[in-house]
């Protein structure tokens, strides 16, 4: 990774343009036009149960409706190579029903039969690639929504299937970006190093959460590698190391934009930390509030917990990213040591690239006053987490998982189709 202030190669980060093409040309969202319920056809051929999220109750007969007999045996054929290719996503064909599919294409089937079986196997890989497979993010602490509305999936299958590029369309839901295909290529040259591909598979899972455009400037914290990034068309403008939330307060997986930056700013404190007992000393001031309640604050001053500057970005989890007093935790190998916010080494240096540095020096002046300073344009913020990354040169890095969250995810994800052959052999 860079040294602050220094770029690197663009290929370590998504570029926005790379982001923004789930959907090849003629198929984008801007067609999905008809707002086409996304039932839970894996009900009615899948052994698997439907994702969280996702209503078991309905019948694949339902969305076959949308497009009645328009499944030809060159599309099922279309469908089942991208059925087959899913193992190269690190997901299991098994899910989309590809027996049935080989069934039905070696049988030549065709009728009411193989439109079911085809639409649901569509709409749920189409799903699945869009959107990743896991639907219940939040238990695994991401909060970044989706960019589009699943529920329109139906209708861009139907248009696809009206200009035969089903193929290409569902393909094209995937991340289009050089991380993902960098560990998609590792995932590959990894047969037989079960470990290593497990936390390939989670992290493809997670870009396939992201949304496809992250904008043409913004901020990047992959809490994992405890640095942050400001990327601008795809280049590293600069880069910081940040201490980010312990195992016990992690840092939540968040979309947000950066409004304001703040000198010398106040710290109301959060409830968890006053009933640790982490507010002794240190001038705080105790407020009791109407409702019997008590609120502490902390004012600005050389020992305020925010340090000097404090960049805002409003959400409901009470996350932004600011300074410190204690410069000495940016030297230490592990940062992960927060109550949940990113601190940020040399953060004047990116609060004024932010917001041009009009002002900055002299509001720092007068360490007790504090004064806000709107930014012309917000900023997207992203919080995310990987522990693998893929590097110019093409090498795949395993930057560590502190919340040890790749366990989890897999075992949301489900077994591969290695694992379930392995399984059915026992």
């Amino acid at each position: 990774m860079s040294h602050n202030g220094t770029r690197s190669d663009p290929a370590v980060y998504p570029s926005s343009r790379a982001f923004a093409r789930p959907l090849r040309r003629g198929l984008g969202w801007g067609h999905l036009m008809s707002a086409v319920p996304l039932v839970a056809v894996v009900c009615f051929t899948f052994g698997a149960s439907a994702p969280a999220g996702m209503t078991s109750t309905e019948t694949v007969a339902t969305a076959a409706e949308q497009i009645p007999g328009r499944w030809s045996l060159d599309h099922v054929r279309d469908l089942l190579s991208v059925v087959e290719g899913a193992a190269d996503e690190g997901l299991n064909p098994t899910d989309y029903n590809v027996d049935a599919l080989r069934a039905a294409v070696a049988a030549k089937q065709r009728g009411p039969g193989l439109d079911a079986l085809a639409t649901a196997s569509a709409l749920r890989i189409a799903h699945d690639y869009a959107y990743g497979r896991i639907d219940d993010k939040a238990t695994l602490d991401w909060h970044i929504g989706p960019s589009a509305d699943p529920n329109r999936i139906a209708a861009g299958l139907s248009e696809a299937l009206d200009r035969d590029r089903l193929g290409q369309w569902l393909r094209g839901l995937l991340p289009d970006n050089d991380q993902y295909r960098g560990l998609k290529a590792a995932y590959a040259d990894a047969r037989g190093d079960e470990a290593l591909r497990g936390q390939l598979r989670a992290n493809l899972e997670r870009w396939r959460w992201m949304p496809r455009d992250l904008g043409d400037r913004y901020i990047y914290v992959n809490v994992p590698s405890y640095r942050l990034a400001v990327i601008s068309n795809g280049i590293e403008e600069a880069s910081y190391n940040v201490v980010v939330g312990a195992p016990r307060t992690p840092t939540p997986q968040l979309a947000l934009h950066a409004q304001s930056v703040v000198a010398n700013p106040g710290w109301t404190v959060p409830q968890s930390i006053v009933k640790a007992g982490g507010t002794r000393g240190k001038g705080f001031r105790w407020i009791r509030q109407s409702d019997g309640s008590v609120q502490v604050w902390q004012p600005p001053g050389p020992d305020n917990a925010l340090g000097r500057i404090k960049i805002d970005m409003p959400n409901p989890h009470a996350i932004y990213l600011h300074d410190t007093p204690n410069h000495a935790v940016f030297a230490r190998e592990n940062r992960a040591l927060s109550h949940g916010c990113v601190r940020v080494e040399n953060i004047q240096e990116l609060a004024t690239m932010l917001q041009g540095g009009d002002g900055l020096d002299d509001a720092l002046a007068d360490p007790r006053k504090t004064k806000v300073f709107q930014l012309e344009r917000s900023v997207p913020v992203y919080l995310v987490y990987f522990t693998a990354q893929a590097d110019p040169d093409g090498t795949v890095r395993s930057i560590g998982d502190p919340y040890g969250r790749d366990r989890a995810l897999l075992a949301k994800l489900g077994a591969t189709v290695e694992e379930s052959t392995q399984v059915a052999r026992r």
